[in-house]
């Protein structure tokens, strides 16, 4: 299946700090999409360092204070994590064409356009989010009510908002 859980493709060191932080975001009013950890090597003195970077969700728009918000609770978190470690920080939000990269993620868009290269047909299903659970998602397309397992999607990605 090629959309899985945070949890199954991560790491278990990297899953465990992933529902850490996600913890942290809700508890702020938002969701958190993905996260991902880049580890370097120090040398000599030098510690190392520990990139990451956090997609966040909310509804309506994610601005520059609430990345900011979720900045100043996450770095907290990351210095005990990665104790004597320089840490970079990056927040975003999801981007008005967000590439979807696991099937938790619809949850989050129910009511948006999405897009989804099926390969069962080899081509483009798009359509407005109605559903999701584990198995798979619903779409109001203009061929009606669409049932998309995740087994059949390739690639799926929010839409541009052109759809009614």
């Amino acid at each position: 299946m090629f959309y899985t859980l945070p949890e199954t493709r991560a790491k278990d060191e990297d899953a465990n700090l992933y529902n850490l932080l996600e913890k942290l975001v809700h508890g702020l009013g938002m969701s958190l999409l993905e996260m991902s950890v880049c580890r370097r090597k120090g040398r000599g003195s030098n510690p190392g360092s520990v990139q990451v970077r956090v997609f966040i969700y909310k509804d309506g728009n994610v601005g520059i204070d609430d990345c900011s918000r979720v900045h100043g609770a996450i770095v907290p978190r990351l210095e005990l994590d990665f104790p004597g470690k320089d840490i970079y920080l990056e927040v975003s939000s999801p981007g008005i064409d967000r590439l979807i990269r696991d099937g938790r993620e619809f949850r989050h868009y129910t009511g948006k356009e999405v897009k989804c290269y099926r390969t069962d047909i080899s081509g483009w299903t798009n359509g407005i989010l109605l559903a999701s659970d584990e198995e798979k998602i619903v779409v109001k397309s203009d061929a009606g009510e669409v049932i998309l397992p995740y087994e059949i999607i390739a690639k799926a990605r929010l839409g541009m908002g052109r759809l009614p």
